[in-house]
């Protein structure tokens, strides 16, 4: 049984830094999944924040470019999103997400986690 976890979130002020960290469990190829990372704010629509493919290639969403960085550690089975300058709008639940294919994590139908909440104030 697949699973990926979340922890990391917490509360910052604004320009602070959080790390979050997914820990994927019962992937044998864990190397060959995409994984991305989505946050949901109140009242707001899902958001596909950042992925990586198994190339490492990175897309991040326009808002978090230059701030946030997407991760991974194929040997431990670890997604990682390095938050920096963080802003009162990060204010979100973020999820990790993984899929065989890029497109099943940026259509949101792959496996998902539970979330854990960030929190930015001004």
């Amino acid at each position: 049984q697949v699973q990926l976890v979340e922890s990391g979130g917490g509360s910052v002020q604004a320009g602070g830094s959080l790390r979050l960290s997914c820990a994927a469990s019962g992937y044998t190829l864990f190397s060959t999944y995409c994984m991305g990372w989505f946050r949901q704010a109140p009242g707001k629509e899902r958001e596909l924040v950042a992925f990586t493919d198994s190339d490492g290639s990175t897309t991040y969403v326009d808002s978090v470019k230059g701030r946030f960085t997407i991760s991974r550690d194929n040997a431990k089975k670890i997604l990682y999103l390095q938050m920096n300058s963080l802003k009162p709008g990060d204010t979100a639940m973020y999820y990790c997400a993984a899929g065989a294919f890029c497109g099943t994590v940026v259509a949101g139908t792959g496996v998902w986690g539970q979330g854990t909440l960030v929190t930015v104030s001004s």
